[in-house]
């Protein structure tokens, strides 16, 4: 099969499309022919190995010391059932999937094999393999860090990259479960994230964060470029605040929070189960759900891909697609 290969950490032209051998499902695993996957922030990072100073050298253990570990990367897709493990009883043959794959990657191939018991779910039935792919890690980020912060009916929320892949899924959630929300993006994006259903919208090169009047029970920082001191203003006592992209809080995060009880919610990856995207799945075919696309690219376009995410302003989702010829 072909896959997209790196073999050392570096710029987007590291990844090279290869043929590989195709894999086999054992007992408790299910084959799926990958039809569409995504290109994340996450494997940008991988891919590049940009991490935090602090957390080189677990991240080092974990993805590959001198090489990746795994040379495949890819965090989610959509595809179909081709064959099924002995012991398999959740999946059969021919059905339709969606998946995330962050704690292996693997995505960006033909097949890939996933845990029947995963968090990998039957697709929804109104959206193309392109849309499903895209909600596995951003949705379901967004979903988990929202009821970590138990989200309430009337609650202010403030989302910061609300254009982005978690943040146009935060809006659109937070709405869900009831509360006001305010969309923080360029003047680009504004029409985008008030059609996501913003009560109200914040324009970051216009206004100033520092200066809005109003105070929120949660912020969710979906791209970590606002100022933490900025949004701790802003947060309500006893207010949740939100990164998904800092892994451990900083001194001034720490004094804040120790000082006016202020809750801190950090990244952490989403419970490896279906349970959120059977969730996100009954959203999406209740049209509660929609998923944003930004651009799409074909498998051998996988360089150029990476070089467009890795400048850090794409709306919504990155879609790779995957041509099978067979």
């Amino acid at each position: 099969m072909k896959a997209i290969v790196y073999t050392k950490y570096g710029p987007p032209d590291v990844l090279q499309l290869k043929e590989v051998e195709k894999p086999t499902p054992k007992e408790n695993e299910i084959l799926v022919k990958v039809i569409a996957t995504t290109v994340t922030v996450a494997d940008v990072r991988a891919r590049s190995f940009t991490v935090p100073t602090l957390f080189w050298i677990p991240a080092r253990l974990t993805l590959g010391i001198r090489k990746p570990k795994k040379e495949i990367l890819g965090t989610e897709l959509a595809g179909e059932v081709e064959s099924v493990g002995k012991n398999v009883k959740k999946f059969k043959v021919g059905d339709q999937v969606f998946a995330a794959s962050l704690s292996g990657f693997g995505a960006y191939a033909e097949y890939k094999c996933l845990p029947e018991d995963g968090p990998v779910s039957i697709k929804p039935t109104n959206i193309t393999y392109e849309e499903a792919a895209a909600i596995p890690i951003g949705a379901r980020t967004a979903l988990n860090f929202l009821r970590k912060a138990n989200v309430q009916s009337g609650q202010k929320v403030l989302v910061y990259g609300a254009s982005g892949s978690v943040g146009s899924y935060a809006v659109q959630l937070a709405k869900y479960f009831g509360a006001h929300v305010t969309g923080v993006c360029s003047t680009a994006n504004l029409e985008l994230v008030e059609s996501l259903g913003a009560d109200k919208l914040i324009d970051y090169t216009a206004e100033d964060l520092s200066l809005v009047n109003e105070t929120y029970d949660i912020i969710f920082e979906a791209v970590n470029k606002s100022s933490f001191s900025d949004c701790a203003k802003l947060l309500k006592k006893g207010g949740t605040y939100i990164n998904v992209t800092e892994p451990l809080p900083n001194f001034q995060m720490l004094k804040n929070g120790l000082v006016s009880k202020k809750k801190l919610l950090l990244s952490r990856n989403s419970p490896e189960t279906s349970e959120a995207l059977d969730f996100l799945k009954e959203l999406v075919e209740s049209e509660e759900l929609k998923v944003v696309i930004d651009r799409r690219y074909e498998f051998e376009e996988i360089v150029e891909a990476h070089r467009y995410v890795e400048r850090g302003h794409k709306r919504g989702n990155v879609i790779l697609n995957i041509e099978h010829k067979d």
